[in-house]
């Protein structure tokens, strides 16, 4: 789902030269301008699957008028009447094939069809051997070895036939355990699969496997089946009450949810820059194995905060923060994380509405193209790379104010107890080039403890905060001195006890060409001594 609507783009092909040296194509390289974002889409049209590079100016040279949504950021519907006709009958399709997969037990892999296929060539090696042996006796000799052979040949063949009799009457292994009864409570991710069963969820679960196969009804079903086997010999559906040895919730953790409702996952490769953290993670092959299930037990925990029903929110938000990342060179980190998306995507088809990679540095664009191979069209048409200059903008078109954390410029602190979702929206201030505006902050009500959160997109604004009191008589009470902000600041936050009525006036003054965006949010808390 790449950006679309109302948002104006450009396109170019990815084959592009960067002072005067050419780029190899799947590389995307970001363009000397600060001010855009690099979204990557590979084009239906091109039947090599080269990739395309869609830039899109966020703001303009004067900067929105309020606060941009992304007008395409929407989840392809799951109800009947709104997919066409040939998706409809695909479903159709697959509901059949599924239904029959698995009232006659053929939705799993049989117990023995590996032993078959391994001891069949054995004995006919064996059988040939004995040719060559009975080949080279001669006479008289030789056919009373052929009379005594016939019988045990006749037996060998009887044991064999016997052998695939017992093959043939395999059972079929779900979690263990040998049924012979058939299986109609096949479930995944709590959704059942039998679509006699009439679940609302089940068409929705089956869209994600069609949509990743565009629509081919055989390929959809191979990979519903490859993903129950593989979560039943990986274990997957008792993972979440798995203890796991390595705890990396500072790299990899559900926060908040985006504009639409998706949950939010963050990834934070910064934190192995940490030598101890990179080594609990990737030290060994057993210590990425665990770091793989750690990865997969937060996914699962990710599709449990979703509503897999045509009307419910079936898909998720993820946001890679790339500073400070370990490079590429790391080979450990790059093969981990090569098997982890590779096994996400295959396993997981449609469950991410958006990967927005943010303080991207130059050198993961290379790296982007050599994970790009392992990567479908439909994925890769969900990324949004963006340089750090951008990071704030571009979160707020897709998560609001106060659901992005306060190092992304938004107002989500941890263990905030200060604001909630009560305290109302966040507001918005344009301040025009070489202009100054003004918040005022009503403080009526005497004793009171006025509290606020303040951030300008990109900064670089004077900024400074006051009481003024109603009393022309009385003084004006400097808060805050006015000083520079620059385009690195977090959001700020202060409070002011007001003993007298007033109003707090936050002044921020524009010295730049460009227009500022202001966002803001307060309260008041009555104190009980008054």
């Amino acid at each position: 789902m790449v950006l679309e609507g109302d948002l104006k783009v450009e396109t170019m092909t990815v084959e592009v030269k960067v002072e005067g040296t050419k780029v190899a194509e799947g590389v995307v390289v970001p363009q000397e301008e600060p001010e855009k974002d690099v979204v990557v889409e590979e084009s239906k049209n091109d039947v090599k699957g080269a990739a395309e590079v869609k830039e899109v100016d966020a703001a303009g040279d004067d900067g929105p008028k309020t606060v941009q949504k992304s007008s395409s950021y929407k989840e392809e519907s799951n109800f009947l009447s709104d997919l066409k006709e040939f998706e409809r009958k695909a479903l159709s399709e697959l509901k059949l094939k599924l239904e029959e997969a698995i009232l006659g037990n053929s939705l799993f892999k049989k117990e023995g069809a590996k032993k078959k296929e391994v001891e069949k060539p054995v004995e006919e090696e064996k059988e040939k051997e004995k040719e060559t042996k009975e080949g080279k006796e001669s006479g008289e000799q030789e056919g009373e070895k052929k009379e005594d052979v016939k019988p045990e040949g006749d037996s060998e063949k009887e044991k064999t036939v016997q052998e695939r009799e017992e093959e043939e009457k395999t059972e079929v292994v779900i979690e263990g355990k040998k049924i012979e009864e058939i299986d109609r409570d096949v479930s995944i991710w709590g959704v059942p699969l039998l679509p006699s069963k009439g679940s609302e969820g089940t068409d929705v679960v089956l869209l994600k496997f069609l949509r990743a196969r565009d629509f081919k009804v055989n390929d959809a079903l191979e990979m519903l089946k490859k993903t129950l086997q593989w979560r039943k010999e990986s274990n997957i559906d008792s993972l979440l009450d798995e203890e796991l040895g390595v705890d990396l919730s500072s790299a990899f953790y559900m926060n908040g949810v985006d504009r639409k409702g998706h949950p939010v996952c963050y990834n934070i490769y910064g934190v192995f820059e940490n030598e101890e953290l990179y080594a609990k993670a990737f030290g060994d092959e057993e210590k990425r194995k665990q770091f793989l299930r750690w990865r997969f037990q937060l996914m699962e925990k990710g599709i449990q905060k979703l509503d897999l029903r045509p009307d419910g929110i079936s898909s998720l938000l993820q946001i890679s923060d790339l500073k400070n990342s370990p490079s590429p060179s790391k080979k450990e980190l790059r093969t981990a994380m090569s098997k982890a998306v590779t096994l996400l995507q295959d396993n997981y088809p449609e469950f991410v509405a958006k990967n927005i990679f943010v303080n991207v540095p130059f050198w993961y664009y290379a790296f982007n193209a050599l994970l790009s191979p392992f990567l479908a069209q439909r994925t890769k048409s969900k990324f949004v790379f963006v340089r750090p200059a951008k990071t704030t903008e571009t979160l707020l078109k897709y998560v609001p104010a106060e659901e992005v954390p306060v190092q992304y410029g938004g107002f989500k602190r941890e263990s905030d107890f200060e604001f909630s979702s009560k305290d109302g929206e966040v507001s918005e201030l344009i301040i025009k080039a070489g202009s100054t505006e003004t918040i005022e902050i009503p403080a009526a009500e005497v004793g009171a403890t006025l509290l606020w959160d303040l951030t300008v997109v990109g900064w670089e604004v004077n900024y400074k905060e006051e009481f003024v009191p109603s009393d022309e008589a009385s003084y004006t009470i400097i808060i805050q001195k006015g000083k520079k902000m620059s385009s690195n600041e977090e959001p700020t936050r202060n409070t002011f006890r007001n003993n007298e009525p007033g109003k707090v006036v936050l002044t921020i003054q524009n010295s730049s060409s460009k227009k500022k965006r202001a966002l803001y949010r307060y309260k008041t808390k009555k104190n009980a001594s008054y």
